[in-house]
């Protein structure tokens, strides 16, 4: 298995399967493309006017990959992942649900700090200064209950852009940029916890009926940087200009996310350490342990 995260954006595409392939065909054209579904970890379906069938979502889940659809503004809309993906699911699930709240609010003091973590990095490494994210970092508490976190955003924001910024989903650009490669992170995320046999609803700190994906929305916090470093460098090479979603300015979105990490002394995945962290969210709601698994800031194996 190779992981792939593959994106179909140009118009008159059909997807269906054959022999465990993936087959892509382009309206006009006698040749068609495969690719193995093992392969495929994310399927990005950017263009509304794409078909598929049946067999390509069972296929798909058959294989444990997630897939992303997008609405006719090329913004990722909804995901899809495989349900029973842990032979334990229904009992850490169980688990997952009966957690107390001050287990909640010590998870989600970890996260924050986390995030303030990578930022603060991710600008040193940019600027050579936290601007105040570190001391921030110090300051946050049990459950966050001073926002400290929306404190550091504020800071963050307008130093890693270098211009006024509101992240926003549907704010201009580069929240576009941010919109497309957030989902990707998210359904990476969701994978790592659907594999683990924990329920992707139940959240720490979100929760909305609505969402699906609240737990995912908890654990992508501190790997967001990731996403940024990248929207950043784009952001640049456009100039002046507002930064377009384009079939290259995917692939550098997507391309940070297939890269490995350092993590205790070995270089990892992302799908490995979502998968990492969210066993380990398990090991602390059954109390086998105190702190949740985050990474710090990721080095990634090129040495970048």
């Amino acid at each position: 298995m190779t992981n792939r995260i593959l994106d179909v954006s140009k118009e008159g595409t059909s997807l269906s399967i054959r022999h465990e392939q993936l087959v892509i065909r382009q309206r006009g054209q006698d040749k068609e493309k495969t690719v193995p579904l093992e392969d495929i970890a994310i399927l990005v379906v950017s263009n509304a006017q794409t078909t598929y069938t049946h067999p390509v979502l069972t296929g798909l889940s058959k294989h444990g990959a997630g897939l992303i659809v997008c609405d006719d503004k090329h913004q990722p809309s909804g995901m899809c992942l495989p349900l029973g993906g842990h032979s334990l699911q229904a009992e850490r699930a169980a688990i997952q649900a009966g957690a107390s709240q001050p287990a909640k609010k010590q998870l989600w003091k970890q996260i924050v700090c986390a995030k303030i973590r990578e930022q603060s990095t991710l600008l040193k490494k940019l600027h050579n200064r936290d601007y105040g994210l570190d001391r921030l970092q110090k300051e946050v508490r049990s459950g966050d209950s001073d926002n400290r976190e929306a404190r550091a955003a504020k800071i963050y924001w307008r130093h890693l852009f270098g211009r006024p910024f509101h992240r926003n989903r549907y704010g201009e650009p580069p929240n576009n940029l941010l919109n497309y490669g957030y989902a990707v992170l998210r359904a990476i995320i969701s994978r790592g916890i659907c594999g683990a046999g924990l329920y992707p609803a139940l959240g720490i700190f979100h929760h909305n009926r609505q969402n699906s994906f609240c737990l995912a929305d908890d654990l992508m916090e501190p790997f967001r940087p990731i996403v940024d470093r990248a929207a950043e460098t784009i952001v640049k090479s456009f100039g002046q200009a507002p930064p377009e979603l384009t079939p290259e300015t995917k692939g550098e979105l997507i391309r940070p996310l297939l890269e490995r990490y350092r993590f205790k002394g070995e270089f990892r995945t992302l799908f490995d350490l979502a998968t990492i962290s969210a066993n380990s969210l398990i090991d602390v709601f059954q109390g086998r342990q105190k702190k949740l698994l985050l990474p710090m800031f990721l080095e990634r194996e090129e040495g970048v």
